[in-house]
């Protein structure tokens, strides 16, 4: 009996410990949440997407997920490691922008002088325990101790593909400025970000950044949450005008109006930064199908897009390859211009696109 209450006693505490533990983040709470609160896309206690979205088609059972999952395409996770490209950011020519992606949604964008971190994710996992979400053999090949002096940290939202607890706190020495959505600063600020070295967004908002350098907060159709509680903070994509060119930073979004409004308001742009893949059928709302992304693209008036969100961790069961093939052909059909780097393989704006077949190796 009292070996039981041991136990049982243990398990209680090492759950406590493990839910207190940092990587889940905050809530937002005192003047973060009374400006939550004054959001017009904040409802009922949550944040609300534009179209009505529902994470989960209404037709999925959990049991056929979990027969979904079990027979996963044999092909979910590469055969061998990833190959990638040594880049020397820190000595990374900037004339015009350039961008040098990581895998998944990670990328650092260099342009006169500037350097902007995207959804930098270098811990090797996507969840907040190491031994789920494992990164990819040969995609985890660049680090904190890689990057060079950020000026801005842009985070999309807080999902753990997205906001490593990790990586975070190992780059704040080197980060000048975080940009995020409304609330996300709360985890920031768990983890040891000075508070004014934060600035939230809500949608449609913007910011001066510098001379040359102006970021709007624009509307994605997602969800947010690192716990059971979702919508308690916002989710989010960025316009970015910069040394006279136009980037679209994707965020996660499943397809929608809100690209051709975007298109429209903020429209051409020289390059789309946009997710394509872990998509499923279960969850057609939230994250595009690959034919999809070239549909946004259009919408948004892209001359060039770059499909990320792919190619470093298997959170869905399609094939790790299937997002990418799709993109491209329907793509290809379509005449949209698109660059498909290696990790680690420079991008200028228009100048420099590649555009090899890497992963089929």
């Amino acid at each position: 009996m009292l070996l039981t209450l041991f136990i049982v006693t243990g398990l209680i505490a090492t759950t406590f410990l493990f839910l207190q533990q940092s990587p889940f983040g905050s809530n937002p709470s005192a003047t973060r949440l009374e400006r939550i609160k004054r959001s017009p896309y904040y409802r009922d206690g949550a944040f609300q997407n534009l179209e009505k979205t529902e994470v989960m088609s209404e037709n999925t059972s959990y049991l056929g997920m979990m027969r979904d999952f079990i027979n996963k395409d044999k092909d979910n996770v590469p055969p061998k490691p990833l190959p990638s490209v040594r880049t020397d950011l820190k000595a990374l020519p900037d004339e015009k922008p350039t961008i040098v992606w990581f895998g998944h949604s990670s990328y650092l964008i260099k342009s006169q002088g500037t350097t902007i971190l995207v959804d930098p994710v270098f811990s090797g996992y996507a969840s907040p325990v190491s031994f789920f979400g494992k990164a990819y053999a040969g995609s985890n090949v660049y680090s904190v101790e890689d990057m060079p002096t950020i000026d801005l940290l842009i985070l999309s939202h807080d999902h753990y593909d997205h906001l490593d607890y990790e990586t975070i706190t190992k780059l704040i020495p080197k980060v000048k400025k975080f940009y995020t959505a409304l609330g996300v600063g709360a985890h920031l600020e768990r983890w040891g970000v000075p508070a004014d070295r934060i600035v939230e967004f809500d949608w449609w908002e913007s910011h001066h950044v510098a001379t040359d350098l102006d970021l709007t907060a624009v509307p994605a159709r997602h969800f947010s949450g690192r716990s059971l509680t979702r919508g308690k903070t916002l989710w989010t994509a960025f316009v970015m005008k910069i040394h006279g060119y136009s980037l679209y930073l994707g965020g996660d979004s499943g397809y929608g109006k809100h690209f051709k409004t975007i298109g429209d308001q903020y429209g051409p742009f020289d390059l789309a930064i946009l997710e394509c893949g872990q998509y499923g059928k279960d969850w057609p709302n939230i994250h595009m199908f690959p034919e999809e992304v070239a549909t946004a693209a259009q919408d948004l008036r892209a001359k060039t897009v770059l499909p990320v969100h792919w190619a470093k961790f298997s959170l869905a069961n399609h094939a790790w390859t299937d997002p990418i093939e799709r993109f491209t052909k329907r793509a290809t059909e379509q005449k949209l211009d698109f660059t498909t780097p290696m990790i680690g393989e420079p991008v200028v704006v228009e100048a420099q696109y590649p555009k090899s077949r890497w992963w089929v190796y």
